[in-house]
Order: C-alpha cells, then sequence, then structure tokens
C-alpha cells in the first residue's frame, strides 16, 4: 500500500514542477483524469473501474501535501548536499523522488531512514536511468546523516 502511495505521490510531485497552480488543483486534476490499477506498479487503465484504494490516496495526498509545505527547505537541504549539482540540472525524476523521499526524512518520524532511502532507490529503478539510485542513495544518505541521529 506504501510503495503504490510513494509512487502516486512521486507522479503527482512531478507534475508540481513547473505549474503555476494550486496544490488543490493539481490533486483534483491528477484524480479526475487518471485512474491506476490497485497494485504495485499503479499503472494506468483506460476505463473507469478501478479507483485507488482511499487509504492509498490519502497516504499519497498527505506526501504531496508534506512536499509542498515544505518545499524549501527540503530543496535547500538537497541544494546544500549535492555536490556539483543545481537543482535546476537534476532530471525531474531523480529531483521528485529527492523531494519525496527528503520529506519523509525530515518530517516523518514514523518512517525509518532506511524504508524512505531504500523506498526512493527501488521507485527510482522503475522510473528513473540508471544512475538514478546511486545518484538518490548517496544524496539521501547525507539528507539522512544530517537530520536523523545514528540508527533512527
Amino acid at each position: 500500500m506504501r510503495r503504490q502511495g510513494r509512487e502516486l505521490a512521486l507522479k503527482i510531485i512531478y507534475s508540481l514542477q513547473d505549474q503555476d497552480t494550486s496544490i488543490e488543483e493539481v490533486l483534483d486534476d491528477f484524480w479526475g483524469n487518471f485512474r491506476f490499477r490497485d497494485d504495485v506498479l499503479g499503472d494506468p487503465l483506460d476505463e473507469f473501474k478501478h479507483p485507488v484504494a482511499d487509504d492509498v490516496r490519502e497516504f499519497a495526498e498527505g506526501l504531496v501535501r508534506g512536499v509542498s509545505d515544505h518545499l524549501e527547505t527540503i530543496d535547500q537541504m538537497i541544494e546544500d548536499l549535492s555536490t556539483n549539482w543545481a537543482l535546476d540540472r537534476m532530471a525531474r525524476v531523480d529531483l521528485s523522488l529527492l523531494r519525496l523521499a527528503a520529506f519523509e526524512l525530515l518530517c516523518r518520524p514514523d518512517v525509518p531512514a532506511s524504508v524512505a532511502i531504500n523506498e526512493a532507490i527501488e521507485i527510482g529503478k522503475v522510473y528513473g536511468t540508471k544512475d538514478t539510485p546511486s545518484f538518490v542513495n548517496g544524496i539521501l544518505d547525507k539528507i539522512s546523516r544530517s537530520c536523523r541521529p545514528a540508527g533512527q
């Protein structure tokens, strides 16, 4: 359930980049125009028979709203800890993944750091390039060490 929620959140966060619309408009547009299979990958469906489960939708929206609410802090931390990489030079999928996982590391102490990082890596294998997992891992490891005591 959480993997699917994270994947949906990634898609919404990706779509938020370079938009001047409110988070509510983006969420309404996303849920109104896309339907997904109730499986791990959340593949789009052509028909509207299989809505996203309420708990998955709530989890995904919580992540998206959290990223949106803390975007300035998250982006500053990513930029500070990514050597020789400006945010505007990063691949959009990579940046979206970093924002999602950084939010969980910074603001969701109930999510173990290893889970947030591993989920980002695994999702990056599906949606990113061959370099995404190692790139995301390197930056998220630095974020984790800077904001979480050892072992959390």
